[in-house]
């Protein structure tokens, strides 16, 4: 059933990620275009608290869409976490005449959707972050143009390793997600790659860099997911120079992902969410998020999503693995396995080319 709405809200929540702007911008024309106000929310699910928001007119959302960041703004709000926290949300939401909600962000972000759209706030998620790590999407707004961050800042590295027959060690972002790692470990040429999905054979990279050397190699990238935990890449560049002699030195590349002008990808994913996001809410539906599977933009349960998300991390505890129906349980395994095969396949692509 449809549901008439006069206004919506747009935020973005948790950390930024080229494209967001994109997103907004795509929010507020497709909602305009049908006769529909958005409030611009500042600082995510603060703002809403906060009550700081604006109306979005067409020409606010100009000149954004080649802007790196959110000009949202965003924030992780702990006071949302509380119900005191969001019923002053739905206060403030009520006040300014909001009748449904478009949230920008990842998992974060989704389980904040979750809640409003439990309490009565129609809500629909975006996906919105660099890491790629929404387990129920193929694809998230800002994982492109991190990747080709990494390329350009490893490509530089590559240059001065060249120039003194040197080794980097260089980890990249993607919090517990190796897919960052591994596909820009692929996309450099990279000697080796570490990432906590599979286990690292450290032994076999010390050997591809002793016999590389053989063929006056001078040049060697080891790419290190930051799941790995703080100390490991560190620790891994120490090892390469004791172990092989070459002079070896370690770069965490951190937060100049996040940022930059977004790629033509990002741009176009995000334009294309939002739209549908939009069109979402504007059916009468709720507690969904925008998902891409195999090129495809559709929309998922929030609930689905987050519980797959812990399947297929491993992080569903039997109770509430007990709590669903068998069959849904079943194709939620059944998906895990055919996400982490292509994982590990594009995995041992890397490893099988690289020298």
């Amino acid at each position: 059933m449809e549901r008439k709405f006069k206004r919506i809200g747009v935020l973005t929540s948790g950390g930024d990620a080229p494209g967001m702007n994109a997103a907004v911008r795509s929010v507020v024309r497709t909602a305009l275009q049908n006769c529909v106000e958005v409030m611009g929310i500042q600082g995510g699910y603060r703002g809403l608290i906060e009550n700081d928001m604006k109306l979005l007119g067409p020409h606010d959302v100009s000149n954004i869409i080649n802007e790196g960041g959110t000009f949202l703004y965003t924030d992780r709000c702990l006071e949302f976490k509380e119900e005191a926290g969001m019923q002053k949300a739905l206060k403030v939401a009520a006040e300014n005449k909001i009748d449904g909600l478009v949230c920008i962000g990842g998992d974060g972000t989704f389980r904040g959707a979750q809640d409003m759209s439990r309490r009565g706030l129609p809500c629909i998620g975006v996906t919105g972050t660099i890491d790629n790590d929404v387990s129920s999407s193929d694809y998230t707004v800002g994982f492109d143009t991190a990747m080709n961050t990494v390329i350009e800042m490893v490509d530089r590295l590559r240059d001065t390793c060249e120039s003194h027959a040197r080794c980097n060690v260089v980890e990249v972002m993607g919090r517990d997600a190796g897919y960052i790692a591994v596909n820009t470990a692929i996309a450099t040429g990279a000697t080796g790659c570490a990432v906590k999905e599979i286990p690292f054979d450290e032994a076999a990279v010390l050997e591809k860099i002793k016999l590389a050397k053989t063929y006056k190699k001078r040049n060697f990238i080891i790419i290190v997911s930051e799941g790995m935990g703080g100390e490991f890449g560190e620790a891994l560049a120490k090892k390469i120079e004791a172990e092989t002699g070459v002079e070896t030195k370690f770069a965490r590349l951190a937060h100049v992902q996040r940022g930059g002008r977004p790629t033509l990808r990002d741009r176009v994913a995000a334009s294309r969410m939002g739209a549908h996001a939009v069109e979402l809410l504007l059916e009468g539906k709720s507690n969904l998020i925008v998902t891409e599977t195999d090129g495809v933009i559709s929309e998922k349960d929030i609930e689905w999503a987050l519980m797959y998300d812990r399947v297929y991390k491993g992080k569903a505890k039997p109770e509430e693995i007990a709590k669903l129906d068998p069959k849904v349980y079943e194709e939620m395994v059944a998906l895990a396995k055919i996400k982490r095969d292509k994982f590990v396949e594009l995995y041992e692509l890397g490893n099988s080319i690289s020298i």
